[in-house]
């Protein structure tokens, strides 16, 4: 016998009709009444508790002003609960994020928290379904378990699709935009510029088409101005972005570094390889359109040319049987 079908009836003959479903309720209950300590525990942070007993004493207004400019992180205090705590599982969140386009520093805290209000709400959503089927129709223990688990998983994973969807778009966005982009860097290093400001005049004009292209630059520009080795920011940016052909034109601009080779020279080899690389993606992309558009045919064309040559046909031959029988 089905153990489920044996809680059902047990439930059922218990608290009546609506047994399976107020017990689904009292045990989502208790979950959330037992993760509620450990989410509102909270470390003691004592760079938080200096600041509170002397803040900013002796610091002019103005400079206290813009050291409090910044936004109030609501959600730092669930950090512990919305954060990985392993360095290499939070490390690989926050580069999947900065992929996405999401540079905040709580982005991560975000993405979590989204998954668990998500979550929570189509659990609300399922229940409050099957609690309106339950009141018109019994429903078994397998319909209650797909009405609340199923909206459950639903509202969990739609900010990781989000996120991947995002993630791509991106992606073929820089893909897109990166030979025209190495093209303009060329020019600007040949009439005069150097890296540097090559790089910023890059991220200025890509603005308009490729916004997420520019982003990146613009990143580039502001780490080299803050200090850090442009070797360093390269090699960031190349991570940052995952995109091969980006991790391959920063492998260029180290080894002309390092070997001391003229960087217009590099940057004209390789933006002539990724014009061939643009032209090779768009030939294949037609090359491919024949074998796509096949299917679409055989659905959309076919039976329509079949019923306009045959239909006729077919209706003629019906008529002639039904004069030759019988009763016709």
């Amino acid at each position: 016998m089905n153990p489920f079908s044996s809680i059902n009836a047990w439930l059922t003959e218990v608290l009546g009709p609506l047994g399976p479903l107020m017990a689904v309720g009292f045990l989502g209950v208790l979950l959330i009444l037992v993760a509620i300590p450990t989410v509102m525990k909270r470390q003691r942070d004592r760079f938080r508790e200096l600041r509170q007993d002397n803040p900013d004493s002796g610091v002019p207004d103005k400079k206290r002003a813009l050291r409090r400019t910044e936004k109030v992180d609501k959600l730092e205090k669930f950090a512990k609960f919305l954060e990985p705590q392993q360095k290499e599982e939070l490390s690989a969140a926050k580069l999947r994020m900065l992929r996405a386009g999401y540079t905040s520093k709580n982005a991560v805290r975000m993405y979590h928290a989204m998954q668990f209000i998500l979550g929570i709400t189509f659990l609300v959503i399922g229940l409050i379904i099957a609690l309106v089927k339950s009141v018109n129709g019994e429903l078994t223990t397998n319909s209650i378990v797909l009405w609340t688990v199923f909206p459950c998983a639903l509202g969990y994973f739609i900010p990781k699709y989000w996120v991947e969807k995002r993630v791509e778009k991106r992606q073929t966005e820089i893909i897109q935009g990166f030979p025209d982009a190495l093209d303009l860097m060329l020019v600007c290093v040949e009439a005069g510029q150097s890296l540097d400001q090559s790089i910023i005049r890059v991220g200025k004009e890509s603005r308009a088409g490729y916004p997420a292209l520019a982003d990146e630059f613009d990143m580039v520009a502001q780490e080299v101005k803050a200090g850090k080795e442009r070797i360093t920011v390269l090699k960031d940016m190349a991570e940052r972005v995952g995109v091969p052909d980006v991790a391959s034109f920063v492998t260029t601009l180290v080894q002309s570094a390092t070997f001391g080779t003229s960087v217009a020279d590099a940057l004209r080899v390789y933006s002539a390889d990724m014009r061939d690389k643009r032209i090779m993606r768009a030939e294949e992309k037609a090359n491919m359109l024949p074998t796509k558009l096949t299917l679409g045919t055989m659905l959309f064309t076919v039976p329509p040319l079949l019923v306009i040559l045959i239909g006729p046909s077919i209706f003629g031959i019906a008529t002639m049987l039904g004069n030759l029988t019988p009763g016709g």
